[in-house]
């Protein structure tokens, strides 16, 4: 890429972009990307590690933990439900105490602490002659989910922090950097997505082939790799400053905006003007904030009044609220493909060649693959083609580019239940209903297009998503942007997990007709889907209407 020439407002920007020891970062286009591609690089090597546990995590907990197909679903949910939580604590003491570098730091410690525990969990079970369910003790179940959420608590720091530290490295101030700070959410997208198809490929079989203790371990020894690369290139990176100075935090900044208008909630002083001149951006239903410009008692001080970028900064964030739950609709069908999609392959035929069967949940890389072959399709073609009708630098809007994966997320359900339905319908017809160690005689094929069209559907809400969090929130909380959207796949996984908790209940457990009977041939995963694609479907009308009001947030400079 050729390097160009730092226009005014950038070489302004980059100079206020200096690392803790004073270190200027690179003013050029192939410097910015330089960094990026550093810092990505990171990325690739935390989630080969993440998913290098993850996406197999249902057969370690129904094998050598010996738990039921329902538990051991419930607590893949809430782990991977809490790991997406849990990045808003992470982003919050990195946006208001220790800034992102240091935070991905400790963030990877504690990270390749829980691995290395992991590792030890595993080499200390006992397992049997054919790696099957076996009656762990009840201190190697402790050690094992206390490495576990160990791993959840490295991530809260590691995972908003380094995706909006690469996003940092371009200027959205500047046009070309604008663009090119979208095409970096793309491309950061497929790269991670080639760690993650590595993972399930490579650790996924050595779990099942070779053992667990090994499948964890390589892991572990990716973490250690990646925190040193981010070291390493250290030199080279953008870091951001508060706009003020003598600013404590932005949380301070933007919650004196709401504490200051329910204080002067009763106040009618220059009502008129607030009406007249509302800040950018700020619907009829958010003009309360506006009263924290108001000086109590005709005071003038500047300590009892806010200034308008502040109700700017407040009014954004509550705007995001009802977007961040309609995506909900979208987390629910998310959540399932590391769970039940990966119970459903492990009971079909997976013989690919004579001698060579693969695990079921190495179809998960089907995602990836084609996460890796659309981004480039909507990057390089789809993107210049939208440009140029709608004059939109990054093509489409945000809000369109998410919309669009919801409607694909709904079809993929429908699609799942299909498929779940002729699983069933062949299991029958060949008498296995009660012979659940019976490989169904159906080709493992038959699932992808599920796994294809989730994969799709993550190249345009999840992506979607994180670009929309991130540039819609202030720029000293692009960490707590970057988190939100990681919160809401987490809140959906734990819905997920609540919702299989008490359809299982209420439909008798394996003792009864669950829809997630551990025989899968007599429980009703295609009934789960039909109702995920419903709530699905219900979400996105719902997000429909929310996302025809939204107001994008203003941008100074451009």
């Amino acid at each position: 890429m050729a390097t160009t020439a730092a226009t005014p407002l950038l070489e302004e920007h980059v100079m206020d972009a200096v690392d803790h020891d004073g270190l200027v970062a690179d003013r050029s286009n192939t410097g910015r990307w330089t960094a990026a591609w550093f810092i990505i690089g990171v990325e690739v090597a935390e989630r080969f590690a993440y998913y290098g546990i993850a996406s197999n995590l249902i057969s370690y907990l129904t094998g050598p933990l010996g738990q039921s197909t329902a538990v051991a679903a419930a607590n893949v949910n809430a782990w991977s439900g809490i790991s997406a939580l849990l990045p808003v604590l992470g982003a919050f003491v990195a946006d208001a105490f220790l800034g992102r570098y240091r935070t991905i730091i400790i963030a990877s410690l504690i990270y390749v602490l829980g691995m290395a525990l992991l590792t030890l969990s595993a080499l200390l079970v006992p397992i049997t002659s054919e790696n099957e369910k076996v009656a762990s003790s009840s201190l190697l179940n402790v050690l094992f989910f206390f490495s576990l959420y160990l791993v959840a608590i490295g991530q809260s720091g590691h995972k908003p922090c380094v995706q909006a530290f690469g996003a940092d490295q371009f200027d959205e101030k500047d046009p070309r950097e604008q663009r090119d700070r979208s095409s970096f959410f793309n491309w950061w997208y497929l790269s991670l997505s080639a760690g993650i198809c590595l993972a399930i490929v490579v650790v996924v079989y050595i779990q099942e082939a070779v053992g667990w203790a090994l499948g964890f371990g390589i892991p572990c020894v990716f973490m250690v790799i990646s925190l040193f690369l981010f070291v390493v290139g250290r030199r080279s990176y953008r870091y951001s400053k508060r706009r003020h100075e003598k600013e404590t935090n932005p949380f301070t900044r933007i919650g004196r905006v709401f504490f200051r208008a329910f204080k002067n909630r009763r106040l009618s002083q220059v009502q008129t003007e607030l009406e007249a001149n509302p800040p950018q951006g700020s619907p009829e239903k958010l003009r309360c904030l506006s009263k924290a410009l108001l000086a109590p008692h005709a005071s003038t001080e500047e300590d009892n009044v806010c200034s308008v970028s502040d109700v700017e900064d407040a009014t954004a964030l509550v705007m995001l609220i009802p977007v961040w739950v309609t995506t909900l609709g979208y987390a629910l069908p998310y959540a399932q493909y590391m769970t039940f999609f990966t119970k459903q392959g492990a009971t079909l035929e997976r013989t690919i060649f004579p001698g060579v069967k693969i695990p079921s949940a190495s179809l998960q890389v089907l995602i990836g693959i084609a996460i890796v072959l659309f981004v480039p399709i909507y990057d390089r073609v789809l993107v210049p083609v939208a440009r140029s009708i709608t004059k939109d630098p990054c093509g489409i809007t945000t809000l369109k580019r998410i919309g669009a994966g919801m409607v694909l997320a709904t079809l993929t359900m429908v699609v799942a239940a299909l498929v779940e339905s002729k699983r069933i319908q062949t299991a029958k017809e060949y008498g296995l209903i009660d012979q659940p160690g019976t490989t169904v005689p159906m080709s493992i094929w038959w699932l992808v297009p599920q796994y294809l069209m989730l994969g799709l559907a993550d190249v345009l809400t999840l992506v979607g998503m994180q670009e929309f969090f991130y540039s819609q929130v202030p720029p000293e909380l692009r960490s707590i942007g970057l988190a939100l959207y990681l919160s809401a796949l987490g809140v959906g996984s734990l819905l997920s997990s609540l919702l299989v908790s008490v359809i299982d209940l209420v439909t008798g457990g394996d003792a009864g007709n669950s829809w997630f009977n551990s025989n899968l041939n007599r429980a009703h995963l295609d009934y789960f889907y039909w109702l995920l694609a419903v709530i699905s479907a219900l979400g996105f009308s719902v997000f429909l209407f929310v996302s025809k009001s939204y107001v994008y947030r203003r941008v100074d400079g451009v």
